[in-house]
Protein backbone atom coordinates (compact mmCIF):
# COMPACT_ATOMS: atom_id res chain seq x y z
CA UNK A 1 0.00 0.00 0.00
CA UNK A 2 2.64 2.43 0.78
CA UNK A 3 4.91 1.43 -2.51
CA UNK A 4 0.96 2.64 -4.29
CA UNK A 5 0.98 5.90 -2.64
CA UNK A 6 4.38 6.82 -3.31
CA UNK A 7 3.62 6.40 -6.76
CA UNK A 8 0.55 8.30 -6.73
CA UNK A 9 2.23 10.92 -5.53
CA UNK A 10 5.31 11.10 -7.40
CA UNK A 11 2.76 11.17 -10.53
CA UNK A 12 1.01 14.02 -9.56
CA UNK A 13 3.92 15.62 -8.97
CA UNK A 14 5.09 15.15 -12.35
CA UNK A 15 1.79 15.78 -13.38
CA UNK A 16 2.24 19.16 -11.51
CA UNK A 17 5.59 19.50 -12.88
CA UNK A 18 4.48 19.35 -16.38
CA UNK A 19 1.41 22.03 -15.96
CA UNK A 20 4.11 24.24 -14.34
CA UNK A 21 6.41 24.31 -17.11
CA UNK A 22 3.47 25.04 -19.56
CA UNK A 23 2.51 28.03 -17.66
CA UNK A 24 5.76 29.67 -19.54
CA UNK A 25 5.54 32.24 -22.08
CA UNK A 26 7.56 31.74 -25.44
CA UNK A 27 7.71 35.07 -26.23
CA UNK A 28 8.99 35.95 -23.11
CA UNK A 29 11.67 32.97 -23.48
CA UNK A 30 12.74 33.86 -26.76
CA UNK A 31 14.13 37.08 -25.37
CA UNK A 32 15.22 35.23 -22.08
CA UNK A 33 17.45 32.94 -24.45
CA UNK A 34 20.02 34.91 -25.37
CA UNK A 35 22.16 33.69 -23.32
CA UNK A 36 21.79 30.51 -23.97
CA UNK A 37 22.23 31.02 -27.47
CA UNK A 38 25.76 30.97 -26.90
CA UNK A 39 25.99 27.13 -26.47
CA UNK A 40 22.63 25.71 -26.92
CA UNK A 41 22.00 27.57 -30.50
CA UNK A 42 19.60 30.51 -31.15
CA UNK A 43 16.37 28.24 -31.67
CA UNK A 44 17.54 25.30 -28.95
CA UNK A 45 19.46 23.42 -31.66
CA UNK A 46 23.00 23.14 -30.61
CA UNK A 47 26.30 23.21 -33.16
CA UNK A 48 28.61 22.18 -30.67
CA UNK A 49 27.98 18.53 -30.56
CA UNK A 50 29.23 18.65 -26.80
CA UNK A 51 26.19 20.61 -25.55
CA UNK A 52 22.70 19.43 -25.97
CA UNK A 53 19.79 20.50 -28.37
CA UNK A 54 16.87 21.63 -26.37
CA UNK A 55 15.03 22.48 -29.13
CA UNK A 56 11.66 20.01 -28.88
CA UNK A 57 12.08 18.86 -25.20
CA UNK A 58 9.27 18.62 -23.43
CA UNK A 59 9.12 21.57 -21.30
CA UNK A 60 8.65 19.47 -17.82
CA UNK A 61 12.23 18.15 -18.65
CA UNK A 62 14.20 21.35 -19.59
CA UNK A 63 12.46 23.36 -16.18
CA UNK A 64 13.36 19.79 -14.27
CA UNK A 65 17.23 19.64 -15.12
CA UNK A 66 17.52 23.62 -14.58
CA UNK A 67 16.01 22.92 -10.83
CA UNK A 68 18.97 20.03 -10.84
CA UNK A 69 21.65 22.39 -12.02
CA UNK A 70 20.19 25.17 -9.10
CA UNK A 71 19.78 22.39 -6.24
CA UNK A 72 23.23 20.45 -7.30
CA UNK A 73 22.05 17.35 -8.25
CA UNK A 74 23.47 17.91 -11.72
CA UNK A 75 26.82 20.02 -11.42
CA UNK A 76 28.65 21.84 -14.68
CA UNK A 77 31.48 24.27 -15.01
CA UNK A 78 28.86 26.31 -17.90
CA UNK A 79 25.55 25.87 -16.73
CA UNK A 80 25.60 25.51 -12.95
CA UNK A 81 26.38 29.29 -12.26
CA UNK A 82 24.19 30.10 -15.34
CA UNK A 83 21.17 28.05 -14.24
CA UNK A 84 21.57 29.98 -10.12
CA UNK A 85 20.98 33.07 -11.97
CA UNK A 86 17.37 32.35 -13.14
CA UNK A 87 14.07 32.31 -11.13
CA UNK A 88 11.14 29.90 -11.76
CA UNK A 89 9.20 32.28 -14.24
CA UNK A 90 12.65 32.68 -16.02
CA UNK A 91 12.62 28.93 -15.84
CA UNK A 92 9.20 28.38 -17.04
CA UNK A 93 9.40 31.03 -20.14
CA UNK A 94 13.13 29.01 -21.22
CA UNK A 95 11.49 25.92 -21.10
CA UNK A 96 8.36 26.88 -22.88
CA UNK A 97 10.51 28.43 -25.44
CA UNK A 98 12.59 25.82 -26.39
CA UNK A 99 10.16 22.83 -25.86
CA UNK A 100 8.11 25.02 -28.76
CA UNK A 101 11.07 24.67 -31.54
CA UNK A 102 11.85 22.28 -33.93
CA UNK A 103 14.71 20.29 -33.49
CA UNK A 104 16.74 19.68 -36.61
CA UNK A 105 17.09 16.11 -38.08
CA UNK A 106 20.66 14.27 -37.91
CA UNK A 107 21.65 10.46 -38.98
CA UNK A 108 23.43 7.81 -37.00
CA UNK A 109 26.16 6.27 -38.46
CA UNK A 110 26.00 3.24 -40.51
CA UNK A 111 28.65 0.92 -39.30
CA UNK A 112 27.22 1.29 -35.24
CA UNK A 113 23.00 1.49 -36.00
CA UNK A 114 22.87 -2.40 -36.22
CA UNK A 115 24.04 -2.70 -32.84
CA UNK A 116 22.33 0.53 -31.50
CA UNK A 117 19.47 -0.38 -32.43
CA UNK A 118 19.43 -3.93 -31.16
CA UNK A 119 20.48 -2.52 -27.60
CA UNK A 120 17.76 0.66 -27.95
CA UNK A 121 14.82 -2.14 -28.71
CA UNK A 122 15.50 -5.00 -26.81
CA UNK A 123 18.21 -4.27 -24.30
CA UNK A 124 20.45 -7.27 -23.58
CA UNK A 125 18.83 -9.45 -21.09
CA UNK A 126 21.79 -11.19 -20.26
CA UNK A 127 23.38 -8.49 -19.00
CA UNK A 128 20.56 -6.50 -17.33
CA UNK A 129 20.69 -3.67 -19.69
CA UNK A 130 16.84 -3.20 -20.07
CA UNK A 131 15.73 -1.42 -23.88
CA UNK A 132 15.69 2.23 -24.09
CA UNK A 133 12.22 1.88 -25.84
CA UNK A 134 11.09 1.09 -22.33
CA UNK A 135 10.69 4.62 -21.23
CA UNK A 136 12.09 6.97 -24.14
CA UNK A 137 9.78 5.05 -26.76
CA UNK A 138 9.99 3.31 -30.20
CA UNK A 139 10.68 7.20 -31.43
CA UNK A 140 12.80 8.77 -28.71
CA UNK A 141 10.33 11.01 -27.50
CA UNK A 142 10.29 10.17 -24.36
CA UNK A 143 7.01 10.39 -21.84
CA UNK A 144 6.49 14.02 -20.12
CA UNK A 145 4.23 12.79 -17.35
CA UNK A 146 7.18 10.56 -15.99
CA UNK A 147 9.73 12.63 -16.94
CA UNK A 148 11.45 10.88 -19.63
CA UNK A 149 13.30 12.95 -21.90
CA UNK A 150 12.86 13.21 -25.82
CA UNK A 151 16.19 11.53 -27.11
CA UNK A 152 15.54 11.31 -30.61
CA UNK A 153 17.82 13.81 -33.00
CA UNK A 154 19.88 14.66 -29.59
CA UNK A 155 24.15 14.49 -30.47
CA UNK A 156 25.35 11.32 -30.19
CA UNK A 157 28.38 13.01 -28.30
CA UNK A 158 26.43 14.74 -25.92
CA UNK A 159 24.26 11.12 -25.17
CA UNK A 160 27.51 9.49 -24.81
CA UNK A 161 28.80 11.77 -21.94
CA UNK A 162 25.69 11.00 -20.46
CA UNK A 163 25.61 7.65 -19.98
CA UNK A 164 29.25 7.70 -19.04
CA UNK A 165 28.69 10.43 -15.94
CA UNK A 166 25.82 7.38 -15.06
CA UNK A 167 27.79 4.55 -15.55
CA UNK A 168 30.50 6.90 -13.11
CA UNK A 169 27.70 7.85 -10.65
CA UNK A 170 28.48 11.26 -11.56
CA UNK A 171 25.59 12.39 -12.76
CA UNK A 172 22.66 10.86 -9.92
CA UNK A 173 19.86 13.21 -11.04
CA UNK A 174 18.09 9.46 -11.74
CA UNK A 175 14.71 8.45 -10.09
CA UNK A 176 15.72 5.23 -8.35
CA UNK A 177 19.31 4.80 -9.85
CA UNK A 178 17.46 3.97 -12.98
CA UNK A 179 19.95 5.36 -15.38
CA UNK A 180 22.84 4.37 -13.16
CA UNK A 181 22.09 1.27 -13.06
CA UNK A 182 21.50 0.63 -16.66
CA UNK A 183 24.62 2.48 -18.17
CA UNK A 184 26.72 1.24 -15.65
CA UNK A 185 26.36 -2.56 -17.59
CA UNK A 186 27.12 -0.86 -21.02
CA UNK A 187 30.66 -1.14 -22.41
CA UNK A 188 32.11 1.77 -24.29
CA UNK A 189 31.32 0.30 -27.66
CA UNK A 190 27.48 -0.42 -26.36
CA UNK A 191 27.33 3.39 -24.98
CA UNK A 192 28.51 4.79 -28.33
CA UNK A 193 26.25 2.78 -30.80
CA UNK A 194 22.99 3.52 -28.77
CA UNK A 195 24.33 7.23 -28.69
CA UNK A 196 24.41 7.18 -32.66
CA UNK A 197 21.31 5.23 -32.51
CA UNK A 198 19.00 7.88 -30.97
CA UNK A 199 20.80 10.86 -32.77
CA UNK A 200 19.21 9.10 -35.96
CA UNK A 201 15.94 8.23 -34.57
CA UNK A 202 13.21 11.33 -35.48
Amino acid sequence: MRNFRSIVLLTLALVYSAGAAAEGSAEAGKTKSAVCAACHGVDGNSVNPEWPSLAGQHGAYIASQIGHYQNGARQNVLMSPQASALSDQDIQDLAAYFSAQPLQPKEADPDLLARGERLYRGGDVDRGITACIACHGPRGQGNPLAGYPVVAGQHSTYLAGQLRLYASGERHSDPNQMMRSIARRMTEQDILAISSYMQGLR
